[in-house]
């Protein structure tokens, strides 16, 4: 049995990484992050062609209906590419909450606009997600108070599900009440943001649809660690090209036992994790019942595994790979983001056992 990835799978990675190296090389990167745009819209328009922004929207809807392991696949070349794109939070979060909690008519009205790229949305759930008994946000009386942070690919989006206990709230940009205020990050290839709402009138409400939430939880802890797969991918590559090229002593440094030992144990610490990732997207489509734990543990292990990986490289790169004009900085922020992101390492450990019921 065949348990690696399908051959239209491995097309898959190819064409998104083909894609990225062609119109979002790091150069590009680099002027969108120092720019005035959260995102690279072209990019995203053209992606959208692509089936990538609409791959877990049915196809009723104008989407791909893709599995959480092919979206999985995609996140890892945008990892890769340290793509400034708003993946994770629009494609995956909003997308998954819509499909599973909307009413018929929400959906119809934004899972083909999130599909063809023309719309993008963004989840506000940090209390939930950080298991927080205390919301930042009410509602009462039909209205929104208070404020929710950390909101993933927030940044220019066109309206923010908003959850408050089991319930979410559809509120869209220009909401009456409504104030966005950008929340700067180690990671600027991301475009977190804060909301702040003042009597805020949501366009429509999904009750007691936790379930449906926990769920797109669950798929976007699979997305960020296939995006830090991504990420440690290009800084092994970025390392071994570097200890080839750079000489000291008049050889390379790649010839340096204790520079082989550091290679080799990022390849050995992250191809493990590479197999966890593929099983625990594919539980999410088949095996539901287990991928709650799978989703907490892959997470939880590659935010370990990712720190790890991308401070050896930067070691590997002696001094120049703590600089910012050196591009390694791009990969080992990103991970460092990605390490909090949904949950750290710590809380995810404890809610795998909770789950087991070791807790």
């Amino acid at each position: 049995m065949d348990f690696g990835l399908s051959e239209e799978q491995l097309l898959l990675a190819e064409t998104v990484t083909r894609f990225l190296d062609e119109r979002l090389p790091v150069p590009r990167v680099r002027e969108v992050i120092d720019g005035d745009e959260s995102i690279d819209p072209d990019a995203w328009r053209a992606l959208a062609e692509l089936g990538v922004t609409g791959c877990l929207v049915p196809e009723t809807h104008g989407g791909a209906e893709l599995s959480l392991l092919d979206a999985a696949v995609i996140a890892t070349a945008l990892g890769h590419g340290a793509a400034p794109l708003p993946f994770l939070g629009s494609a995956t979060l909003a997308t998954l909450v819509l499909r599973g909690a909307a009413s018929p008519a929400v959906q119809s009205e934004w899972l083909p606009r999130l599909a063809d790229g023309s719309a993008r949305m963004a989840l506000a759930a940090a209390e939930r997600i950080e298991q927080r008994q205390d919301s930042g946000v009410t509602f009462e009386g039909g209205r929104l108070q208070g404020t929710a942070l950390f909101v993933i690919d927030g940044a220019g989006a066109d309206a923010y599900l908003v959850a408050v206990g089991d319930d979410v709230h559809l509120v869209p940009a220009s909401a009456d009440g409504l104030a966005i205020k950008a929340l700067p990050t180690i990671d600027r290839t991301r475009g977190l943001v804060e909301l702040g709402f003042e009597a805020v009138a949501p366009a429509d409400s999904f009750l007691a649809v936790g379930a449906a939430l926990d769920r797109a939880v669950d798929a976007g802890r699979v997305i960020v660690s296939a995006d830090i797969l991504g990420s440690c991918d290009r800084a092994i590559s970025m390392s071994v090209a570097y200890a080839m090229d750079r000489e000291q002593f008049g050889r390379p440094i790649a010839t340096f036992q204790a520079v082989k030992h550091l290679c080799a144990e990022m390849v050995a610490a992250i191809e493990p994790a590479r197999s966890l990732l593929w099983y625990a997207g594919h539980s999410w489509d088949e095996i539901p019942e287990e991928s709650a734990l799978l989703a907490t543990l892959c997470k939880a292990h590659f935010s370990t595994v990712g720190h790890d990986l991308v401070r050896i490289a930067t070691q590997v790169h002696g001094g120049i790979g703590f600089t910012d004009e050196y591009d390694l900085q791009l990969w080992f922020k990103r991970v460092g983001l990605s390490r909090q992101l949904l949950g750290g390492p710590e809380k995810l450990n404890a809610h795998a056992a909770e789950l087991q019921g070791l807790a």
